[in-house]
């Protein structure tokens, strides 16, 4: 009798189950979808076979060639689920402009257990909260105060470079990464990590396998659900990384909660008036004992009890995360976009060396100012290798794009990589030309076919800081070296991943210039 029960249960849920799959792929949902370009499926399965069993590398690669054939939207279907991509900067303007497409995708959900729902991953008055109580951090006169530990932290990277044996960095991304982790721990943090090496290595690990596990579980809708993911070795690889991703915050958050208490809280009062004053370059160092930032603004905030202890916590994770890992990326493309071009190369080391000259061989906020040649430079290479190249968003109502309609709910991924190589927009888009961010050239562009720090109501909130750590950290390795290619840009293996990420690691050679 029980036996029976049984059976007849699961025919009925499997009865219902293809009810509910029937409905949802061929009525008005399924046949709106159905519309948009895209692979053939496979009966209830969609599309989740041609990605289940590739390695990583194989999904970048399809991803690439499903946008070249299916340019510029497409669509997959995952079981029940579909997904649309769009790469048309019209199409792109009409999601991220609106107030109405805010909530992120599913994608972001699965990070949930690392970053919560931060500033990143949240939504309606939780985002808008966060969003106001940290906006004061990225001012630009707070932002000044921080360009003295970007340039400290370059001219560490040009020692360490000086001392080493050969001129050969064999792990290009792991050496600046470990350089952008100190400059964002030291300025949004207020803590730096020069006894915490260790730690820090540990983290930008966790960080790395953390987003391999991601891409894993997206691809496999099986481990979409906790409890199935639970029984397999890539749920207790997570449980490990988590350990280590949370621990280390922690340290960063209490080392500075401590600062606070040693100087009575003195430092978070009137925190927005003293902020917001404006300092020239010669006032920087008076404000190196007072130095506030992000997270004295979420501990000011602790301590009126609008967040708690938690919700500091996962603003942190999120920030250490997107502040070092998509910034070190840009580092990277940009080197070896420069070292394969010694003519744009040499454009922007004269450009710096005037600088520098000028200033007494120092750098300055105002001197960083004075790059455009270099901006242009890290613009371009963002370009072509966005350290983000996809974002997601679910769409709370039907919306009318281009050449399709596309219905509430869908999940709409906005390929950045391809928009940004987009030949209808970009005259041969493969090619590394900065003079494409001349003040003439942009005039008539779409201006959301470049979108690096994506656009819109959640447009990044650091890329003002992300930029001046840009050109103060590559400034001086312009200046102190001449950049030669290792490996070679056609060669690398390119993975999918949250960051841009390749597969092998990348090899610079660094040959320090001799002046009289």
């Amino acid at each position: 009798m029980v036996f029976t029960l049984i059976i007849f249960i699961l025919l009925l849920s499997c009865i219902l189950m293809y009810l509910y799959h029937y409905n949802v792929r061929y009525g008005k949902y399924g046949q709106i979808i159905d519309r948009i370009p895209g692979p053939p499926t496979v009966p209830i399965f969609g599309n989740i076979f041609m990605f289940s069993n590739l390695t990583l590398e194989g999904v970048w690669q399809l991803q690439c060639t499903l946008s070249k054939n299916f340019s510029p939207i497409f669509k997959i279907w995952s079981i029940t689920s579909a997904y649309v991509a769009i790469f048309c900067p019209d199409d792109v303007q009409v999601i991220l402009n609106s107030t109405n497409h805010l909530e992120k995708g599913f994608i972001y959900k699965l990070i949930h257990s690392w970053l919560r729902t931060g500033l990143l991953t949240s939504t309606g008055a939780k985002w808008q909260g966060r969003r106001k109580i940290l906006t004061p951090a990225f001012h630009f006169n707070i932002l000044k105060q921080f360009v003295d530990i970007f340039i400290e932290e370059g001219n560490r990277m040009t020692k360490f470079l000086n001392d080493m044996d050969g001129s050969i960095v064999k792990d290009l991304v792991s050496f600046i990464s470990e350089h952008t982790l100190n400059a964002i721990c030291e300025t949004s943090m207020g803590v730096p990590l020069k006894n915490m090496n260790h730690y820090g290595e540990q983290y930008r690990h966790a960080v790395h396998e953390m987003g391999e596990i991601l891409v894993y579980r997206l691809i496999r809708p099986w481990y979409y659900s906790d409890v199935t993911f639970a029984l397999t070795s890539e749920s207790r690889k997570q449980a490990k990384n988590l350990k280590i991703l949370h621990g280390f915050t922690e340290t960063i958050i209490a080392e500075r909660k401590r600062y606070h208490e040693l100087t009575d809280g003195r430092y978070l009062q009137n925190f927005e008036i003293d902020a917001l004053k404006e300092t020239n370059d010669n006032e920087m160092i008076n404000y190196k004992k007072k130095r506030l930032a992000m997270l004295d603004l979420l501990i000011a905030a602790s301590r009126d009890n609008k967040i708690n202890d938690l919700d500091i916590r996962e603003e942190i994770d999120t920030f250490m995360f997107e502040g070092h890992d998509t910034v070190a990326m840009a580092i990277c493309f940009s080197i070896l976009l420069l070292a394969e071009h010694k003519d744009i190369q040499e454009l922007a080391r004269n450009e710096v060396s005037a600088v520098m000259q000028e200033n007494e061989g120092k750098l300055t906020i105002t001197a960083l100012q004075n790059l455009p040649y270099l901006e242009r430079c890290l613009k371009e290479a963002m370009r072509l290798y966005p350290s983000v190249p996809l974002i997601s968003r679910i769409l709370s109502e039907d919306v009318k794009l281009q050449s399709y309609i596309i219905p509430s709910t869908t999940e709409i991924f906005i390929n950045i990589y391809e928009l940004h190589r987009n030949p209808n927009y970009w005259s041969h888009p493969e090619k590394f030309d900065p003079d494409r961010f001349l003040p003439e050239n942009s005039h008539n562009r779409h201006p959301y076919s470049y979108v690096p720090f994506s656009a819109g109501p959640r447009n990044c909130i650091g890329q003002r800081f992300a930029m001046l750590e840009l050109k103060a950290m590559v400034a001086p390795l312009l200046h102190n070296f001449y950049l030669e290619p290792v490996d070679y840009l056609k060669d690398l293996r390119h993975t999918a991943h949250i960051i841009k990420r390749v597969v092998e690691p990348i090899r610079v050679r660094f040959v320090p210039i001799k002046r009289m």
